[in-house]
């Protein structure tokens, strides 16, 4: 049979750069299943499923859903077998090696597989009919190196329990005869369906949603794309070792910073990477491993830190931990995080004589940061070594940027006039244009960097701006709706759940819409936390390569992208809330199959700005 037409998400010429490779017993089931079955059926493979990732979901609009679990196990490496323990408890699934027995419960593929099913039956699915709607779904395990008769028995009293020995066909459970054989119906039954009366297009169009590859996990596998300025400022440095670059919103001033520490790692350099925001130091892993010179080894291989955690670990490591603890005792954290803590890291420095470790320094969102800041991490910069700041003053939510005087950069080791990168290649055109009027409007001229737009940019992308005026006491409710209006208008289909993203300054506003979509089965990583050392703990597990829905600070997503946002604008114009709005707006990616970006807004100052936005709603 042809499978030219198949689709396959990601697609097969990626798989061999899956960030989670296919296993051998899954490519047999994926060879399977692409030689057999009818070409109407859509294979997603390793799918981010609100937060699961079973191995493969198969979607057929006519027919119905399948999802399968694949395990590579091999039942003569250790003894397998399902206990039954009484009363509500499922059956347990032990197992026993060298002479030790152990639990393998988190791992039983009927409870896993069972989940599944009830979850793209109640939550990815609601449009399935009642009872009769649970036969548009398989749920089904494949065991490639085990026996047909082997794991069915060793599985009877799970199937039993869940009552899903009653319908084989639709709970499928085979071993690696059917595999050889070639035998797709026995592996899944429901195949030879040509047609279901529980299928139609809205319900396929719900869970596509969930199932298409989201394009932070594909733009993953391709390799960084510089212009020419770009990549001299990644393979070449200045002849004092110094530089600082600044550029506008989208410029891929990090993608430059995170090239350059990949390309010096891959010279034997060591490279510490330093930033304000703790989240945005997953954002640069992620880019810097894409830079052909990785070798995949910038994780491990160059420290990755934000600036605040750097000089607590000069601390502890130079035995001055008391006098780190003393500081918080008698003074406003911010105090402590602008001033006396960077002095305190000079000072431990200084006295305790420590030869500088680091070959380069590299320090993104420089904005943010204090020329105090820069001097204690100088110390720390071999004699010939390199340090790179990077910056954009629009983007200066902290009033820190101003700082930077001509005479204070003389200090801090720079010489002539910045290095810039002037164009914008994030944003689509309509995005760029907005924010760029939003800047001219709202943001002080002396301080500000307007993005340009790429010169082979035709403004082809589709790209969708809505304002929605609300109020505080619906606000939380709009936001949700909004956030899954993304996903039901028509044309969203390419769309995926997991690039989602809403952006919020007010924890307590945000930890209410999170909980809203809770409510509606959506799953959330969220930094929202009113314990600040408990958000703190969130933004370290931050990171867009989570299967969930996205939701954070605008603070937060400051040199991140998406390509579907929704922003919440609720306290009073300020020229920090306006700054962090310009932030905000400039996050929105750019797609071949199209971006979009809402924006709720409860500020009466912006009332009449958000009437000049194409799409624009009243629910005040």
């Amino acid at each position: 049979m042809s499978t030219t037409s198949r689709f396959i998400s990601p697609p097969r010429r990626e798989f061999e750069k899956l960030r989670q490779p296919l296993t051998p017993g899954e490519k047999k089931v994926f060879q399977l299943f692409d030689e057999h079955l009818d070409i109407e059926w859509e294979i997603y493979i390793q799918p981010h499923l609100n937060g699961l990732r079973p191995d493969f979901v198969l979607l057929n609009p006519n027919v119905g859903i399948a999802v399968f679990e694949v395990k590579d196990w091999n039942l003569d490496a250790m003894h397998y077998w399902v206990e039954e323990r009484g009363g509500l408890q499922s059956p347990i699934l032990l197992a026993q090696k060298d002479g030790r027995r152990f639990s393998r419960q988190s791992d039983n593929p009927i409870e896993k597989i069972r989940q599944y099913k009830e979850e793209i039956f109640n939550l990815y699915c609601p449009r399935l009919k009642q009872r009769s709607g649970y036969a548009a779904i398989t749920a089904g395990v494949i065991f490639p190196y085990a026996s047909d008769t082997r794991i069915k028995a060793l599985f009877q009293k799970s199937l039993e329990y869940r009552n899903m020995h009653e319908a084989p066909a639709y709970n499928p459970i085979s071993g690696a005869e059917p595999l050889e054989l070639g035998d797709v119906e026995a592996v899944f039954p429901e195949s030879y369906r040509k047609f279901s009366y529980q299928m139609n297009e809205d319900l396929t169009r719900d869970f596509r949603n969930w199932l298409i590859e989201p394009d932070a996990a594909s733009t993953q596998r391709r390799p960084i794309e510089l212009d020419k300025n770009q990549r001299a400022f990644v393979t070449s440095r200045t002849d004092s070792g110094y530089r600082r670059i600044r550029g506008a919103a989208g410029s891929g001033k990090s993608l430059v910073l995170a090239a350059r520490a990949s390309e010096l790692l891959g010279q034997g350099k060591q490279v510490l990477v330093v930033t304000f925001n703790i989240t945005l130091l997953h954002y640069l892993m992620d880019v810097a491993v894409r830079w052909p010179t990785s070798q995949g080894k910038t994780r491990s291989d160059i420290t990755w830190l934000n600036f605040h955690h750097w000089c607590k670990r000069i601390c502890l490591q130079n035995d001055a931990e008391a006098e780190y603890s003393a500081l918080w005792s008698n003074a406003s954290p911010q105090d402590v995080l602008n001033e006396t803590l960077p002095s305190l890291v000079v000072d431990v420095l200084d006295r305790n004589s420590i030869p500088p470790k680091y070959d380069a320094i590299l320090v993104d969102e420089g904005q943010d940061f204090r020329p105090e800041w820069w001097s204690a991490l100088r110390k720390v910069c071999k004699p010939g070594g390199e340090m790179l700041l990077v910056a954009d003053a629009t983007q200066d939510i902290y009033g820190t940027a101003g700082a930077w005087t001509d005479e204070i950069m003389k200090g801090a080791g720079f010489l002539g006039k910045w290095a810039e990168l002037d164009v914008s290649y994030r944003m689509p055109r309509l995005a760029l244009e907005t924010a760029a009027s939003f800047a001219e409007q709202y943001l002080p001229e002396a301080e500000r960097i307007l993005p340009k737009n790429d010169q082979i940019d035709l403004g082809l992308e589709h790209c969708d701006l809505r304002w929605v005026q609300a109020n505080q006491l619906n606000a939380e409710d709009i936001c949700r709706d909004e956030l899954l209006r993304m996903f039901t208008d028509g044309g969203r289909e390419s769309y995926a759940f997991a690039d989602a993203t809403f952006l919020c300054n007010n924890r307590s506003v945000g930890l209410k819409v999170v909980k809203k979509l809770g409510s509606k089965g959506v799953r959330v990583v969220h930094t929202y936390d009113q314990d600040d050392q408990e958000s703190r703990r969130q933004k370290v597990g931050f990171y867009m390569g989570d299967a969930r829905v996205k939701a954070t600070t605008l603070h937060s997503f400051k040199g991140w992208e998406s390509r579907s946002l929704v922003i919440y604008v609720g306290e009073r114009v300020s020229s920090k809330s306006l700054a962090l709005l310009y932030t905000g707006l400039t996050r929105l990616k750019r797609h071949p199959e199209g971006s979009c970006l809402t924006v709720v807004c409860s500020s009466e100052e912006l009332r009449e700005y958000g009437r000049g936005w194409p799409d624009h709603e009243n629910l005040s």
